[in-house]
């Protein structure tokens, strides 16, 4: 049925965040008992023994999630040294996390321009970040800073062990200096 196919494609887009029953009807069009059934097929589709994923109601919204009985083999997979390469939005993440601690995930999908709520998660699951309290920002999110796992993974003793960064001011006024020298040589040669 078409519609199942877009309810599951719905809880996927969303992750983590989930979606309420009233977003539902309002994307699908369909009422609220409509879209219960559709969500109690789907759950239903979901409950056979192939299948790895299920829909969870938490926090007022339905979400795809991990079927707790297959834990042991996501901890394996997260734990596994073949799956622990990181990639370039990894490094990226974590390269604005440690030179920006404690910071929110907000913060850091404002910096990269692209949401980095999964990557953090992983991040955190792999013991590279941990939460380290709440900001004082509006809904209070969870502030983010890297762990002694971390700088194990880098070879760093300390945060201080990181290379330097060059702010942007000392990069304009280089790049000043450069114009300058090369129109005083101009100035030199005339």
């Amino acid at each position: 049925m078409k519609e199942l196919g877009v309810l599951e494609g719905l809880l996927f887009v969303m992750g983590d965040e989930g979606i309420d029953l009233k977003s539902l009807c309002e994307i699908m069009n369909i009422s609220d008992d409509d879209a219960k059934e559709l969500l109690k097929q789907l759950k239903k589709n979901y409950e056979a023994d192939d299948r790895g994923l299920r829909i969870s109601y938490l926090g007022d919204a339905f979400k795809l999630t991990t079927k707790q009985e297959h834990r042991e083999y996501y901890e394996k997979l997260v734990l596994n040294p073949g799956t622990n390469k990181l990639s370039q939005a990894a490094l990226e993440t974590l390269a604005i996390i440690a030179y920006n601690q404690p910071i929110t995930i907000s913060e850091v999908s404002e910096i990269r321009g692209v949401q980095c709520n999964q990557l953090i998660r992983k991040l955190v699951a792999k013991g590279l970040l941990k939460e380290t309290g709440k900001s004082d920002l509006a809904g209070r999110p969870n502030l983010y800073a890297t762990t002694s796992e971390f700088l194990d993974y880098f070879g760093l003793a300390t945060l201080a062990d990181l290379p330097k960064v060059e702010s942007d001011v000392n990069i304009e006024e280089r790049e000043e200096e450069l114009f300058t020298s090369i129109y005083k040589d101009e100035e030199k040669q005339n």
